[in-house]
This record gives C-alpha cells, structure tokens and sequence, in this order.
C-alpha cells in the first residue's frame, strides 16, 4: 500500500484490501472502483464494524477527488457531514460486491449540516440555577466566559468548586458551525462520535491528577489526541492543581499560550487544535482549610510556600482569575428562592463576545480579551489618569507581581464589555485587582 515508507496503523484498511483481492482474482468486476474511497474492518462473518476518522477521512476523499465513500453503517452520519461526496453506509461485504456489480440499489446517505447543527443545539445539564449563594464565584465565572479567562478556583472541601466548573459550559456563547466541525473532527479521530453527527454541545473535560503527561496534552509512538485537544472550544478542569506532577503542569504551558499542540516525531509532526479554557481548583494550603483561626488548621509559611511552590510561575501566568471560594452559609443552603439561570447569564456572555468579535475581526490569531497581545492591550485597554493612579496604587499597596498587569487590564476589558461600555472605569479596575489572590505577596490562604 502507498506509501510504502508509511506505517499503517488500524483494522480500517481490512474492507479495501479485502475488495482489491476479489477484483485482482478475477472474481467481481467493479469499474467505477477508482472513483470510491472504501474503509472498514471486516469481520470474520463478512459484517462490517466502525472505525475511527471517518470524518477527516470523507474530508479528504472530496480533497482527492473521489466521487464517493464506502465505509461501515454506523458512521455514515459523521462522514455524509461533507458536502457533495457520495457517502454509502454498508452492513457487510456482500453489500459491498452488490454495489459495484450492480445487483442492488443503493441511495447515499444525506445530511442537512446546518438542520443537524440546529436541532442538536442544547446546552448541559448542569445550570448555575441549582448553586445557591456563591454570587462573587457566579460573577468570576461570568467573567471567565464573556472573555475567554482561564481561572483558578481556591477553597476547601465542600466549597462547592467542581460544582461551580461543572456548570460553566452552560453559559459559554453557543458553538458556532465551524466550531462544531472542528470539535467533531477531533473527537472523529478517536472514535468518540458513535454516528451522532455534529458534536454541538462545547466539551467538558475532567481527570483525575494521576494522569499521564502523554494523556494530557497527546503524545505516543503514532501520535494520538489528548484531553487538552479533546476539550478544543470547551472547558478543560483540573482538580486539585497541586497534586499534579510538575511534569505534566509544565508540558500544558504552550499549548495554553499557543492554542495548539505539536506533536514530533523522526518522520512526521502532527499539529492539533487546543484552544479551550482552563478552570482549575486548589485547597488554600496543604491543610485544605484556610488559615482563619476556625479550623484549627494553621501551617508554617515554609509549608505554605512548598505548597504553592508545586505550581510554576509560567502556569500561572496563563490563569487570568484567582478566586476564593468559601463555604456557602446554611441560611443561603436553606434558600428556596430560585437562584439566576445559565440562560439570563450566557445572554450576558454572548453580548459581551459579539462586542470582542467585532473588535478583533481584523485580527487571525484574537478572537476574545484572554488573547490579547501586548499590542492590543496598550490598543484597547487604555485608562484615563483615576483608572490609572489606581492600579499604580494596588500594585505597590498589595505587592502585586508584575504578571500581574496585564491580566488586571484584560480582565478590566471584560468587565467593561459586560457592561457595553467602550471605555474601562476605575471600579472596573478596581473589581479585577480583586481577582489576584496568588499574586499578593505573602499570599497564605
């Protein structure tokens, strides 16, 4: 098979090699053969089973030219997304031979994209509805998803963090078309579709902190996707910042910055999409408690710094929002009164992302505040002469890092867009310096 030099890897090339033994011998005819891209696996009953990438795979077909595409029943959906490529679903091999002898009919299978798109439009399950109090976390996570911040989410057990990042996708502004294309390519790659067609709900990622630097951002002899591709326009969470290994904290720093992730080998680089926010979540210190005298939980400033020693300075550069999340109150527990919906906030959201789009659709690599370069904040986020002598003010008061600067301006972006306002304010300064609880010096939760 050519490339000769290329390794094959899969059971998808079993159906091809299979129909090219039976016309080389002689035992089927089959002229439009050369006009028709078959995959499959072929099993030992003639049935024939999934495979993975149908749909990069029928992308490319149309590239090369073919009129049509011959692979199993159950991708057929995925595949006929490609417009004006003949897509054929087939059961088994006889179905196969049929075709090209012309002893059965056959109708190839059609989908309309943008009616598949519409109709599987929905958002998760989870609904900021159910949280009850944590308004200043309800507000942060606005703020993260009108912008595209990354955040970081402080507190103890129980606080409810992995509550709040659950719900978080459901007031990201809804996937547009490409989007869901480009998702759907990913997740096509490693046989996660199961015929559904269009993925049109943005993805949610969550593992556990013993994963694999090559699970995590991609990797393997024959390089496959990882979670961070795997969570490409959506929501990538990580539990438990700190007890990560520094390796695979440090392996995810490009990528964050990059939006992609690439991939080498010695006769090949593979490039995959990344571009997808990051909430993580910490305990205040090794305790899990915060240092308020309560809980009789108080550790040594050594302890401490060990402890935030596990995240690199370069990681946290990339996190726009440090959020203190403390327990929710039993008289806001005991609340029957319905809390705001994901539906009124994501209305927020989208109005504020229509704003950055028309901003920067100028710009290739812009598309919302979190990306800005240095250029563009000097651009877009100037201050008059009280915004200023503020932040001027907090920087030396609170002993405020330098990285911290630009998040403060780019976060104080996102406020005024919330807000359809063209100018940023002082009190929007003066909300996003709130936001910079790790870069305080002498931070110890």
């Amino acid at each position: 098979m050519a490339p000769a030099d290329l390794r094959k890897e899969g059971s998808a090339y079993v159906l091809p090699l299979s129909v090219g033994i039976l016309v080389a011998s002689g035992q089927i005819i089959a002229p439009e053969l050369k006009q028709y891209l078959l995959m499959g696996e072929l099993a030992l009953d003639g049935k024939i089973r999934a495979i993975k990438g149908a749909l990069p795979i029928a992308i490319q077909a149309l590239k090369d030219g073919f009129k049509g595409i011959l692979l199993p029943k159950e991708n057929e959906r995925e595949a006929a997304i490609v417009k004006d490529l003949e897509v054929y679903g087939m059961e088994n091999l006889t179905d196969v031979i049929a075709f090209f002898d012309g002893s059965k009919s056959f109708n190839p299978t059609e989908v309309d994209t943008r009616k598949a798109f519409d109709q599987q439009l929905k958002y998760p399950e989870h609904d900021f509805s159910d949280v009850k109090g944590q308004e200043t976390i309800k507000r942060c996570m606005e703020i993260a998803a009108a912008g595209g911040h990354n955040i970081i989410l402080i507190g103890p057990p129980g606080a409810g963090k992995t509550m709040l990042a659950k719900r978080l996708p459901s007031i990201l502004p809804p996937m547009t078309l490409q989007e869901a294309l480009e998702t759907t390519k990913i997740h096509s790659v490693i046989g996660k579709i199961k015929n559904q067609g269009l993925i049109s709900v943005r993805p949610f990622r969550s593992h556990h902190h013993t994963i694999s630097d090559v699970a995590l951002v991609g990797g393997g002899q024959y390089p496959q996707t990882g979670e961070i591709s795997m969570a490409h326009n959506g929501v990538l969470f990580l539990d438990e910042l700190p007890e990560f290994k520094r390796s695979v904290l440090e392996v995810m720093r490009q990528p964050l910055e990059d939006r992609e992730v690439t991939i080498s080998r010695a006769k090949f680089t593979v490039t995959y999409p990344a571009s997808f926010m990051l909430v993580a979540s910490m305990n205040p210190n090794p305790s899990g408690y915060f240092n308020d005298g309560k809980s009789g939980s108080a550790v040594t400033p050594f302890e401490m710094q060990r402890y935030l020693g596990k995240i690199s300075g370069p990681l946290l550069d990339r996190i726009d929002l440090h959020v203190e999340v403390e327990p929710v109150p039993f008289e806001k527990l005991s609340d029957t009164r319905p809390a705001e919906s994901s539906e009124s906030i994501r209305y927020r959201v989208t109005t504020a992302r229509k704003l950055q789009t028309q901003r920067f659709m100028n710009s290739k690599n812009t598309h919302y505040n979190a990306q800005m370069s240095p250029r563009q904040i000097r651009k877009y986020c100037a201050l008059d002469d009280a915004s200023s002598k503020l932040l001027k003010t907090a920087m030396e008061s609170l002993s405020l890092s330098a990285r911290a600067y630009d998040r403060i301006l780019k976060v104080s972006r996102t406020l005024a867009d919330l807000e359809t306002q063209e100018t940023i304010t002082s009190d929007h300064i003066a909300e996003a310096i709130q936001y910079r609880s790790l870069d305080r010096e002498g931070w110890l939760g």
